[in-house]
């Protein structure tokens, strides 16, 4: 039985991780977050440490070290920006991680993280959970088996619709999320690195605080693809739930169908890395680079490239 810590235990993802962790048949000794929202621990690890001070939850960290009980894995589900430092802290103390995406923000913080795994000996692992997707992996056989040249034609849309506390928390502050391609995209554009091979072209057609859109050119696909939080862009069909989404992709026309089978993705993933199967560092490199670009870059006009909703956003 692996003993792990959690920190940003209050996160709309953390209960996926409490799941995985308990359904590998683990135990979480500790958990940490400045906000005590944090009942749901209690269907999963009521006898859990819990603090709401980083400093707290540090010291508690390396006094079960010097009693012997050191930690074997550190999961971190806390806000984007602070990703780097908290998995930095994790290394130095020789404890494993696993992180939720967005890695990083930066591509050189992963050169970072290369250096602190090299030096204390800890490794760092990601949740990467799209690669494990039957779907996915059922398209990137077929990719696989097209001929060399093919390129395949890929509209990529997905919208999901926040309310005005988004922007005011830390997800609407490029600095703190990445903004809305890293915060809602990132896992999408690990997917299509994925599945297409190497990017070879990256066109940014459009960014503000609520929607991006723009053009990327892998080796096997070019893609379409546009985000957004802004309910006003949602389609008529948008799937009514917790809240308004819609989400698409099509290659050559035909719609992926992957909305189900995400249920245990996480306890799969968290089930490869106790395996020593996880995915690292280096497996984040592309879509880190990707929408570092895309947050940075100049923008591009709007071409044949364009995505079709790009149109009704001008619009507005």
């Amino acid at each position: 039985m692996k003993r792990f810590a959690l920190i940003g235990a209050a996160g709309y993802i953390a209960p996926r991780h409490l799941k995985a962790i308990k359904e590998t048949g683990n135990t979480l000794s500790v958990a940490m977050d400045v906000n005590d929202s944090v009942g749901i621990m209690d269907s999963h690890f009521p006898e859990a440490e819990f603090f709401t001070e980083f400093e707290e939850f540090e010291a508690y960290v390396e006094d079960q070290k010097l009693q012997g009980n050191k930690l074997d894995y550190i999961a971190i589900c806390s806000p984007n920006y602070l990703h780097a430092p908290h998995m930095k802290y994790a290394l130095k103390n020789g404890i494993d991680v696993i992180c939720e995406k967005p890695l990083v923000l930066n591509a050189s913080d992963m050169d970072v993280l290369e250096q602190y795994q090299r030096q204390y000996g800890a490794k760092v692992n990601s949740i990467l959970q799209l690669r494990l997707h039957p779907a996915i992996l059922a398209l990137k056989e077929k990719v696989e088996k097209a001929p060399a040249d093919k390129k395949f034609d890929v509209d990529l849309t997905y919208m999901t619709s926040r309310g005005k506390w988004y922007l005011k928390s830390w997800k609407g502050a490029n600095e703190k999320s990445g903004g809305v391609a890293t915060n809602i995209g990132v896992h999408f554009y690990d997917m299509l690195h994925f599945i297409f091979g190497k990017i070879t072209k990256n066109e940014v057609h459009y960014r503000d605080e609520k929607t991006c859109s723009g053009y990327l050119e892998y080796e096997k696909a070019r893609v379409r693809w546009f985000l957004s939080i802004d309910a006003k862009n949602l389609p008529e069909n948008a799937i009514q739930g917790e809240k308004l989404t819609y989400r698409s992709i099509t290659i050559e026309g035909e719609e992926l169908e992957f909305s189900g089978g995400f249920t245990d993705l996480h306890t799969q993933s968290y089930q490869r890395i106790l395996d020593g199967k996880g995915y690292g560092i280096e497996e984040n490199r592309v879509a880190i680079d990707t929408v570092e670009s895309i947050r940075t870059a100049p923008l591009t006009p709007a071409t044949d490239n364009a995505h079709p909703l790009l149109e009704k956003v001008s619009q507005q």
